[in-house]
């Protein structure tokens, strides 16, 4: 006999989001997942734009507003009003597809030993660092299927049980910003041997950063705030199941080709370990560019200029995330 569909909760945290909220609760309006058995819970941290008042405009969505805390406090003050025995998060800026809810259901439905799930992101964009940004997407959700479960959920398309959420006391709100607190919780949870699954049907469709200026400041943001993640979870400083550990070679590209510069002023001769630095750098891209090629031609084309600079940008985040968090304060 099928056990009777769950009630749910959505939870999303938003913070000046009037121009994007809208097309995210309509959506969510429009999942086939019955209407009666989840609610829809946002949670304004304190916008100073109108977007309480687009909330207001949709018929059966709670709205709690609060001083600005930062979205992982946004994200548990939802998850303690919620009805539902499973919590859903996503963000003010993602569009979620009709079976969203139902496919986020479906673990805890198949294996009640699972406590979180993650989706997916897709993206309908055109430009070209946006582009770039969904191959990088892809090429980590690769490495996520082949885990069967896995230690990191992202808040734009993540599904916890209430109950262990709350035993977790929900996300860690010394992270001020909407970056690796999700991470830290994953970590967390998984050190404690819960489980975790991918679910690849899970699509929200979200908009990537249109620049690649836009994209190396958010790489050194994820890689700044990712440092203090690791400090409370120091298991997961070697390796994880979202992250590929070549990525963290390459972060060691700048520092190794620094020294190789230098290593001429103390020894004859050693100019060529600068050559043997850059040439080992772009051959540890061969394997993603061949990947992006197959999906975007000009994508892959120039993906190891662009993973040049992403490596470049994540070495000065982990730099200054690590002099932040791990050297004594005076």
């Amino acid at each position: 006999m099928k056990e009777p569909l769950q009630f749910l909760s959505v939870v999303i945290p938003a913070y000046n989001a009037s121009g994007t909220i809208d097309n995210c609760l309509a959506a969510l309006k429009n999942q086939r997942y019955p209407k009666e058995l989840f609610e829809v819970i946002v949670v304004d941290d304190g916008s100073t734009d109108s977007t309480a008042e687009v909330v207001r405009g949709f018929e059966n969505v709670r709205l709690i507003q609060q001083d600005n805390k930062g979205p992982a406090a946004a994200r548990n003050e939802g998850a303690k009003h919620a009805k539902g025995d499973i919590i859903l998060f996503t963000d003010s800026d993602c569009v979620q597809e009709k079976n969203w809810t139902e496919e986020m259901l479906r673990p805890f439905e198949n294996d009640p030993e699972i406590v979180g799930v993650k989706g997916a992101y897709k993206s309908k964009q055109k430009e070209l660092a946006a582009r770039f940004v969904q191959v990088e997407y892809e090429d980590k959700y690769d490495l996520l299927k082949k885990h069967r479960y896995i230690d990191f959920i992202d808040t734009y398309s993540a599904g916890f049980k209430k109950k262990v959420f709350l035993e977790y006391n929900g996300y860690d709100t010394s992270f001020p910003v909407a970056c690796a607190e999700d991470v830290e919780l994953s970590f967390r949870m998984f050190a404690k041997g819960l489980k975790m699954v991918f679910n690849p049907k899970v699509i929200v469709y979200h908009k990537h950063p249109t620049s690649f200026k836009e994209y190396f400041r958010k790489k050194y943001k994820f890689a700044y705030w990712r440092m203090l993640a690791v400090k409370k979870n120091p298991g997961k400083f070697a390796k994880d199941s979202h992250t590929p550990q070549i990525m963290k070679l390459q972060v060691l590209f700048l520092p190794a080709l620094t020294f190789s510069l230098l290593l001429p002023i103390f020894m004859n001769k050693a100019l060529w370990l600068s050559l043997v630095v850059v040439m080992a750098f772009f051959l540890s891209t061969v394997p993603f560019t061949l990947k992006a090629f197959k999906k975007d031609k000009v994508v892959g084309l120039l993906s190891p200029f662009i993973l040049l600079g992403r490596s470049t940008y994540q070495f000065f985040g982990v730099l200054n995330g690590t002099i932040r968090t791990f050297l004594p304060k005076k």
